[in-house]
Protein backbone atom coordinates (compact mmCIF):
# COMPACT_ATOMS: atom_id res chain seq x y z
CA UNK A 1 0.00 0.00 0.00
CA UNK A 2 1.38 3.68 -1.14
CA UNK A 3 0.85 7.00 0.37
CA UNK A 4 -2.51 8.24 0.70
CA UNK A 5 -4.09 11.46 1.37
CA UNK A 6 -7.79 12.96 1.99
CA UNK A 7 -9.29 15.84 2.96
CA UNK A 8 -12.84 16.90 4.63
CA UNK A 9 -14.11 20.23 5.72
CA UNK A 10 -16.04 22.98 4.45
CA UNK A 11 -14.84 26.48 3.54
CA UNK A 12 -17.14 28.37 5.89
CA UNK A 13 -17.21 25.18 8.26
CA UNK A 14 -15.44 23.97 11.16
CA UNK A 15 -12.09 23.77 9.64
CA UNK A 16 -10.48 21.79 6.88
CA UNK A 17 -9.08 17.91 8.56
CA UNK A 18 -6.24 15.97 6.38
CA UNK A 19 -5.88 12.02 6.62
CA UNK A 20 -2.18 11.23 5.82
CA UNK A 21 -1.33 7.72 5.41
CA UNK A 22 1.63 5.35 4.47
CA UNK A 23 4.80 7.65 5.43
CA UNK A 24 7.26 5.34 7.22
CA UNK A 25 8.03 5.86 10.80
CA UNK A 26 10.97 7.72 12.15
CA UNK A 27 10.46 10.95 10.50
CA UNK A 28 10.70 14.45 11.63
CA UNK A 29 7.40 16.77 10.75
CA UNK A 30 8.22 20.25 10.81
CA UNK A 31 4.73 21.94 12.17
CA UNK A 32 6.03 25.44 11.35
CA UNK A 33 7.57 24.34 7.58
CA UNK A 34 3.77 23.51 6.94
CA UNK A 35 2.32 26.41 8.33
CA UNK A 36 4.73 28.58 6.13
CA UNK A 37 3.53 27.06 2.90
CA UNK A 38 -0.19 27.53 4.19
CA UNK A 39 1.02 31.27 4.50
CA UNK A 40 2.34 31.42 1.35
CA UNK A 41 -0.98 29.67 0.10
CA UNK A 42 -2.57 32.92 1.41
CA UNK A 43 -0.62 35.55 -0.31
CA UNK A 44 0.61 37.31 -2.89
CA UNK A 45 -1.09 40.76 -5.26
CA UNK A 46 -4.25 40.35 -6.10
CA UNK A 47 -5.99 38.01 -3.40
CA UNK A 48 -9.24 38.59 -1.91
CA UNK A 49 -9.27 40.14 1.79
CA UNK A 50 -10.32 37.29 3.14
CA UNK A 51 -6.71 35.91 3.03
CA UNK A 52 -6.08 38.93 5.99
CA UNK A 53 -8.93 36.73 8.21
CA UNK A 54 -7.61 33.20 7.74
CA UNK A 55 -4.47 31.85 9.91
CA UNK A 56 -4.37 28.54 8.87
CA UNK A 57 -2.54 27.07 12.57
CA UNK A 58 -2.36 23.34 12.04
CA UNK A 59 -2.73 21.17 15.06
CA UNK A 60 -1.48 17.58 14.68
CA UNK A 61 -3.73 15.00 16.15
CA UNK A 62 -2.53 11.82 15.57
CA UNK A 63 0.77 9.82 13.88
CA UNK A 64 3.72 11.87 15.90
CA UNK A 65 5.07 11.48 18.97
CA UNK A 66 7.65 14.28 19.79
CA UNK A 67 8.13 15.14 16.56
CA UNK A 68 8.47 11.94 14.74
CA UNK A 69 6.39 9.85 12.51
CA UNK A 70 5.06 7.19 14.13
CA UNK A 71 4.12 4.64 10.75
CA UNK A 72 0.37 5.26 11.31
CA UNK A 73 -1.90 7.57 9.82
CA UNK A 74 -1.12 11.59 10.59
CA UNK A 75 -4.22 13.46 10.67
CA UNK A 76 -4.03 17.17 10.45
CA UNK A 77 -6.51 19.98 11.56
CA UNK A 78 -7.21 23.65 10.24
CA UNK A 79 -9.83 25.55 12.29
CA UNK A 80 -11.63 28.23 10.04
CA UNK A 81 -10.97 31.32 11.60
CA UNK A 82 -14.36 32.81 10.80
CA UNK A 83 -16.66 29.78 11.61
CA UNK A 84 -18.65 31.57 14.89
CA UNK A 85 -19.65 34.02 12.12
CA UNK A 86 -20.91 31.30 10.02
CA UNK A 87 -22.47 28.86 12.37
CA UNK A 88 -25.53 29.82 11.74
CA UNK A 89 -25.44 28.77 8.07
CA UNK A 90 -22.91 26.04 8.97
CA UNK A 91 -23.78 24.06 12.23
CA UNK A 92 -23.43 20.48 11.33
CA UNK A 93 -26.09 19.43 13.18
CA UNK A 94 -28.33 22.36 13.95
CA UNK A 95 -31.16 23.53 12.03
CA UNK A 96 -31.79 26.00 9.33
CA UNK A 97 -32.51 29.36 10.76
CA UNK A 98 -35.28 31.19 10.04
CA UNK A 99 -36.31 33.03 7.25
CA UNK A 100 -33.27 31.57 5.69
CA UNK A 101 -33.07 31.87 1.70
CA UNK A 102 -31.11 28.68 -0.30
CA UNK A 103 -28.86 29.89 -2.91
CA UNK A 104 -30.46 29.21 -6.15
CA UNK A 105 -28.62 31.46 -8.50
CA UNK A 106 -25.44 29.22 -10.26
CA UNK A 107 -22.45 31.41 -10.88
CA UNK A 108 -20.80 30.51 -14.61
CA UNK A 109 -17.22 29.11 -14.28
CA UNK A 110 -17.83 27.47 -10.80
CA UNK A 111 -19.49 23.73 -9.61
CA UNK A 112 -22.66 25.36 -8.46
CA UNK A 113 -25.14 23.57 -11.16
CA UNK A 114 -23.63 20.80 -12.22
CA UNK A 115 -22.92 19.84 -8.22
CA UNK A 116 -26.27 20.99 -7.04
CA UNK A 117 -28.27 18.63 -10.22
CA UNK A 118 -25.61 15.70 -9.53
CA UNK A 119 -26.28 15.84 -5.43
CA UNK A 120 -30.00 17.03 -6.08
CA UNK A 121 -29.49 20.12 -3.81
CA UNK A 122 -31.76 22.63 -3.50
CA UNK A 123 -30.01 25.05 -1.77
CA UNK A 124 -26.38 25.27 -3.77
CA UNK A 125 -24.53 26.33 -0.74
CA UNK A 126 -23.81 22.88 -0.14
CA UNK A 127 -22.37 22.68 -3.50
CA UNK A 128 -20.41 25.96 -2.75
CA UNK A 129 -19.28 25.44 0.45
CA UNK A 130 -17.17 22.22 -0.23
CA UNK A 131 -15.93 23.15 -4.32
CA UNK A 132 -14.24 26.10 -2.79
CA UNK A 133 -10.70 26.77 -3.05
CA UNK A 134 -10.02 26.61 0.56
CA UNK A 135 -10.03 23.02 0.16
CA UNK A 136 -6.45 23.08 -1.21
CA UNK A 137 -5.43 23.84 2.74
CA UNK A 138 -5.47 20.30 2.88
CA UNK A 139 -3.10 19.69 -0.23
CA UNK A 140 -0.93 22.22 0.58
CA UNK A 141 -0.44 20.02 4.11
CA UNK A 142 0.01 17.05 2.32
CA UNK A 143 2.25 18.02 0.00
CA UNK A 144 4.54 20.14 3.02
CA UNK A 145 4.56 16.67 4.15
CA UNK A 146 6.00 15.15 1.14
CA UNK A 147 8.62 17.88 0.77
CA UNK A 148 9.91 16.60 4.07
CA UNK A 149 9.63 13.23 2.60
CA UNK A 150 11.63 13.94 -0.34
CA UNK A 151 14.38 15.98 1.24
CA UNK A 152 16.01 13.01 2.40
CA UNK A 153 16.23 11.97 -1.27
CA UNK A 154 18.25 15.38 -2.20
CA UNK A 155 14.91 16.21 -3.79
CA UNK A 156 14.53 20.19 -4.42
CA UNK A 157 10.69 21.51 -5.43
CA UNK A 158 9.69 24.65 -6.22
CA UNK A 159 8.31 27.26 -9.02
CA UNK A 160 7.05 30.23 -10.19
CA UNK A 161 4.23 32.28 -12.11
CA UNK A 162 5.20 32.76 -16.20
CA UNK A 163 2.34 34.68 -17.12
CA UNK A 164 -0.92 36.91 -15.51
CA UNK A 165 -3.38 37.90 -18.10
CA UNK A 166 -1.17 37.78 -21.36
CA UNK A 167 2.20 39.71 -19.91
CA UNK A 168 4.78 36.31 -19.96
CA UNK A 169 8.10 35.80 -18.71
CA UNK A 170 10.28 34.21 -21.05
CA UNK A 171 11.69 30.71 -19.64
CA UNK A 172 13.57 29.53 -22.67
CA UNK A 173 17.56 29.65 -21.97
CA UNK A 174 17.35 30.51 -18.42
CA UNK A 175 18.29 27.85 -15.72
CA UNK A 176 15.42 26.76 -13.64
CA UNK A 177 17.50 27.51 -10.27
CA UNK A 178 17.98 31.17 -11.52
CA UNK A 179 14.45 31.10 -12.05
CA UNK A 180 13.27 29.71 -8.78
CA UNK A 181 15.91 31.93 -6.50
CA UNK A 182 14.18 35.07 -8.62
CA UNK A 183 10.60 33.86 -7.91
CA UNK A 184 11.43 33.45 -4.30
CA UNK A 185 11.80 37.58 -3.92
CA UNK A 186 8.27 38.42 -5.99
CA UNK A 187 5.03 38.90 -3.99
CA UNK A 188 3.93 37.44 -7.48
CA UNK A 189 6.09 34.41 -7.47
CA UNK A 190 7.31 35.84 -10.82
CA UNK A 191 10.97 36.22 -11.93
CA UNK A 192 10.73 39.00 -14.21
CA UNK A 193 7.85 41.26 -15.26
CA UNK A 194 6.21 42.08 -12.29
CA UNK A 195 5.51 45.57 -12.19
CA UNK A 196 3.63 44.51 -15.66
CA UNK A 197 1.92 41.97 -14.24
CA UNK A 198 0.82 44.28 -10.76
CA UNK A 199 -0.29 46.97 -13.44
CA UNK A 200 -2.62 44.22 -15.38
CA UNK A 201 -3.92 42.90 -12.34
CA UNK A 202 -4.99 46.53 -11.31
CA UNK A 203 -6.93 47.48 -14.59
CA UNK A 204 -8.86 44.07 -13.36
CA UNK A 205 -9.67 45.63 -10.16
CA UNK A 206 -10.64 48.89 -11.50
CA UNK A 207 -13.17 47.21 -14.28
CA UNK A 208 -14.36 44.73 -12.06
CA UNK A 209 -12.53 41.40 -13.64
CA UNK A 210 -10.43 38.72 -13.15
CA UNK A 211 -7.13 37.28 -14.51
CA UNK A 212 -5.59 33.83 -15.09
CA UNK A 213 -2.53 32.66 -16.31
CA UNK A 214 0.67 30.08 -16.04
CA UNK A 215 2.67 28.35 -13.36
CA UNK A 216 5.43 26.22 -13.76
CA UNK A 217 6.25 23.61 -11.30
CA UNK A 218 10.22 21.99 -10.77
CA UNK A 219 11.85 19.15 -9.23
CA UNK A 220 15.41 19.10 -9.05
CA UNK A 221 17.76 16.25 -8.54
CA UNK A 222 15.45 13.73 -9.12
CA UNK A 223 16.71 10.14 -10.25
CA UNK A 224 15.85 8.07 -13.00
CA UNK A 225 14.05 5.14 -12.70
CA UNK A 226 10.96 6.59 -10.97
CA UNK A 227 7.02 5.80 -12.15
CA UNK A 228 6.87 2.91 -15.02
CA UNK A 229 5.88 2.13 -17.90
CA UNK A 230 3.92 -1.10 -17.58
CA UNK A 231 0.33 0.20 -16.29
CA UNK A 232 -1.67 3.45 -17.16
CA UNK A 233 -1.83 4.02 -13.13
CA UNK A 234 1.90 3.33 -12.63
CA UNK A 235 3.25 5.79 -15.20
CA UNK A 236 4.89 9.05 -14.30
CA UNK A 237 3.41 11.56 -16.18
CA UNK A 238 -0.29 10.36 -15.58
CA UNK A 239 -0.16 10.99 -12.18
CA UNK A 240 1.26 14.06 -13.17
CA UNK A 241 -1.30 15.11 -15.18
CA UNK A 242 -3.94 13.78 -12.43
CA UNK A 243 -2.90 15.94 -9.62
CA UNK A 244 -2.20 19.09 -11.17
CA UNK A 245 -5.11 19.01 -13.40
CA UNK A 246 -7.45 18.48 -10.21
CA UNK A 247 -6.51 21.77 -8.42
CA UNK A 248 -9.06 24.45 -8.78
CA UNK A 249 -9.26 26.80 -12.27
CA UNK A 250 -6.65 24.77 -13.92
CA UNK A 251 -7.85 24.04 -16.81
CA UNK A 252 -4.35 23.11 -18.65
CA UNK A 253 -1.11 20.88 -17.80
CA UNK A 254 1.87 20.09 -19.97
CA UNK A 255 4.63 18.18 -18.92
CA UNK A 256 7.87 19.87 -20.31
CA UNK A 257 7.48 21.66 -23.39
CA UNK A 258 4.08 19.40 -24.84
CA UNK A 259 2.20 21.31 -27.06
CA UNK A 260 5.36 22.48 -28.74
CA UNK A 261 6.23 18.77 -29.75
CA UNK A 262 3.34 18.86 -31.24
CA UNK A 263 4.43 21.51 -33.66
CA UNK A 264 8.25 20.37 -34.15
CA UNK A 265 9.47 17.61 -36.26
CA UNK A 266 11.32 14.71 -33.69
CA UNK A 267 14.67 15.47 -34.77
CA UNK A 268 14.03 19.17 -33.26
CA UNK A 269 12.40 18.00 -30.22
CA UNK A 270 13.22 15.23 -29.11
CA UNK A 271 16.28 15.18 -26.02
CA UNK A 272 19.18 13.67 -27.21
CA UNK A 273 20.85 11.47 -25.05
CA UNK A 274 24.71 11.90 -23.77
CA UNK A 275 27.19 10.47 -21.29
CA UNK A 276 30.01 11.40 -19.15
CA UNK A 277 31.33 9.34 -16.60
CA UNK A 278 32.46 12.31 -14.41
CA UNK A 279 28.48 12.60 -13.57
CA UNK A 280 26.89 11.89 -10.75
CA UNK A 281 24.55 9.88 -9.47
CA UNK A 282 23.64 9.20 -13.25
CA UNK A 283 26.38 9.37 -15.91
CA UNK A 284 23.58 8.96 -18.87
CA UNK A 285 22.37 12.52 -19.17
CA UNK A 286 20.46 15.25 -21.82
CA UNK A 287 21.71 18.61 -22.85
CA UNK A 288 17.93 19.43 -23.71
CA UNK A 289 14.55 18.61 -21.13
CA UNK A 290 12.08 19.50 -23.56
CA UNK A 291 10.46 15.95 -22.46
CA UNK A 292 9.65 17.54 -18.85
CA UNK A 293 12.22 14.29 -17.12
CA UNK A 294 9.52 12.08 -18.17
CA UNK A 295 9.97 9.64 -21.10
CA UNK A 296 6.94 6.86 -21.15
CA UNK A 297 6.29 7.21 -17.44
CA UNK A 298 9.80 7.09 -16.24
CA UNK A 299 11.80 10.03 -15.00
CA UNK A 300 14.64 10.60 -16.96
CA UNK A 301 17.23 11.76 -14.38
CA UNK A 302 16.79 15.54 -15.40
CA UNK A 303 14.70 18.09 -13.85
CA UNK A 304 10.88 17.18 -14.20
CA UNK A 305 9.04 20.59 -14.78
CA UNK A 306 5.03 20.73 -15.77
CA UNK A 307 3.24 24.07 -16.95
CA UNK A 308 -0.65 24.58 -15.91
CA UNK A 309 -2.79 26.87 -16.87
CA UNK A 310 -5.15 28.58 -14.70
CA UNK A 311 -8.24 30.17 -16.14
CA UNK A 312 -9.29 33.46 -14.75
CA UNK A 313 -11.53 33.35 -11.48
CA UNK A 314 -15.08 33.22 -12.49
CA UNK A 315 -16.32 35.16 -9.18
CA UNK A 316 -16.37 38.50 -11.03
CA UNK A 317 -17.61 41.89 -9.00
CA UNK A 318 -19.01 42.78 -12.42
CA UNK A 319 -21.04 39.67 -12.67
CA UNK A 320 -22.23 37.70 -15.17
CA UNK A 321 -25.46 36.27 -16.50
CA UNK A 322 -27.09 33.14 -15.34
CA UNK A 323 -30.77 31.73 -14.47
CA UNK A 324 -32.40 31.39 -11.05
CA UNK A 325 -33.44 27.77 -10.95
CA UNK A 326 -36.22 28.34 -9.14
CA UNK A 327 -37.91 30.94 -11.15
CA UNK A 328 -35.93 30.35 -14.46
CA UNK A 329 -35.45 34.22 -14.46
CA UNK A 330 -32.49 35.91 -15.68
CA UNK A 331 -30.26 37.52 -13.02
CA UNK A 332 -26.40 38.31 -12.75
CA UNK A 333 -24.58 35.74 -10.75
CA UNK A 334 -23.91 36.89 -6.90
CA UNK A 335 -20.78 38.26 -6.12
CA UNK A 336 -19.19 36.21 -3.30
CA UNK A 337 -15.43 37.84 -2.12
CA UNK A 338 -12.41 35.89 -4.34
CA UNK A 339 -9.76 37.05 -5.45
CA UNK A 340 -8.98 38.86 -8.78
CA UNK A 341 -6.14 36.84 -9.64
CA UNK A 342 -4.98 33.42 -7.86
CA UNK A 343 -1.87 32.39 -10.22
CA UNK A 344 0.12 32.82 -7.58
CA UNK A 345 -1.63 30.71 -4.59
CA UNK A 346 -2.17 27.94 -7.20
CA UNK A 347 1.56 27.76 -8.10
CA UNK A 348 2.07 26.74 -4.15
CA UNK A 349 -0.57 24.44 -4.28
CA UNK A 350 0.61 23.13 -7.88
CA UNK A 351 4.06 22.50 -5.74
CA UNK A 352 2.07 20.59 -3.19
CA UNK A 353 0.86 18.14 -5.82
CA UNK A 354 4.18 17.84 -7.56
CA UNK A 355 5.53 17.08 -4.69
CA UNK A 356 2.86 14.60 -3.28
CA UNK A 357 3.23 12.60 -6.37
CA UNK A 358 7.05 12.32 -6.36
CA UNK A 359 6.90 11.48 -2.97
CA UNK A 360 4.58 8.45 -3.62
CA UNK A 361 7.34 7.79 -6.54
CA UNK A 362 9.76 7.50 -4.12
CA UNK A 363 8.02 5.49 -1.56
CA UNK A 364 6.92 2.58 -3.71
CA UNK A 365 10.80 2.49 -5.08
CA UNK A 366 12.95 2.70 -2.18
CA UNK A 367 9.70 2.24 0.56
CA UNK A 368 10.16 0.90 4.10
CA UNK A 369 8.57 0.75 7.48
CA UNK A 370 11.20 3.38 8.82
CA UNK A 371 12.83 6.15 7.19
CA UNK A 372 16.18 4.83 7.57
CA UNK A 373 15.41 1.56 5.59
CA UNK A 374 14.22 3.73 2.61
CA UNK A 375 16.98 6.09 2.53
CA UNK A 376 19.26 3.17 2.73
CA UNK A 377 17.92 1.66 -0.20
CA UNK A 378 17.96 5.16 -1.93
CA UNK A 379 21.97 5.02 -1.53
CA UNK A 380 21.99 1.39 -2.68
CA UNK A 381 20.31 2.23 -6.05
CA UNK A 382 22.56 5.88 -6.50
CA UNK A 383 25.57 3.32 -6.04
CA UNK A 384 23.82 1.37 -9.08
CA UNK A 385 23.57 4.11 -11.22
CA UNK A 386 27.18 5.14 -10.44
CA UNK A 387 28.39 2.12 -11.62
CA UNK A 388 26.66 2.51 -15.53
Amino acid sequence: MGLEFHTAGESHGKGILVYLSGFPAGMDIDVAFIEDELSRRRKGFGVSPRMDLEEDRVEVLSGLRFGKTLGSPLVFWVQNSEYEKWRPLMDPVGKKPEGYEPVTVPRPGHADLGGMVKYRFDDIRNVIERASARETVGRCIAGAVAKLFLRHFGVRVGGFVESIGGVRVEVEGHPFEEMLERALLSPLAAPGKEEEMKRRIAEAVDSGDTLGGTFIVVALHVVPGLGSYVELERRLDSRLAFYLMGIPGVKGVEIGAGFLGATLPGSRFHDEIWYDRGRTPFPFYRKTNRSGGVEGGVSTGEAIWVRCAMKPIPTLRRGLHSVDVVSKEDVVARYERSDVCAVPRALVVGEAMLSWVLACAYAEKFGGDTLEEAVERFHEYCTYLESL
